[in-house]
């Protein structure tokens, strides 16, 4: 009986490991106004975003903690070590400058995005 517990107990947590580390990048829009917009992106360990561009300042808030990569469309990389609950403040990129998001982490990073928008 004792085999059979743990084997279960083994498998449920194989699962539930296969399925947290097969969760993908992803970025889910949450509201957007002449303001702001606001999105959540979770990036998987090993699942870099596209590279893309933020041509207005942003505030992140840290939904899970950990280290999150900016990786240059040149290489060059800029480390954020972000705890969980907190804001943070990043401004707007240089022209054409472009990065990519990279979780060098074992679990996934998820972020809330408030990036501002220029008024009109």
């Amino acid at each position: 009986m004792k085999g059979f517990i743990y084997g279960c107990i083994t498998g449920t947590l194989l699962t539930l490991a296969a399925a947290h580390e097969s969760q993908p990048t992803d970025r889910e829009p949450q509201f957007e106004n002449a303001a702001v917009k606001v999105w959540k992106t979770t990036v998987a360990p090993n699942s870099p975003t596209e590279l893309h561009r933020h041509d207005h300042p942003r505030v992140v808030v840290a939904l899970t903690g950990g280290t999150l990569e900016l990786v240059d469309q040149n290489g060059a990389k800029e480390d954020h070590i972000w705890q969980a609950g907190k804001a943070y403040w990043l401004a707007a990129m240089p022209p054409g400058a472009m990065h990519r998001d990279v979780n060098p982490g074992a679990s996934p990073m998820e972020v809330v995005v408030v990036e501002l928008e220029k008024e009109k």
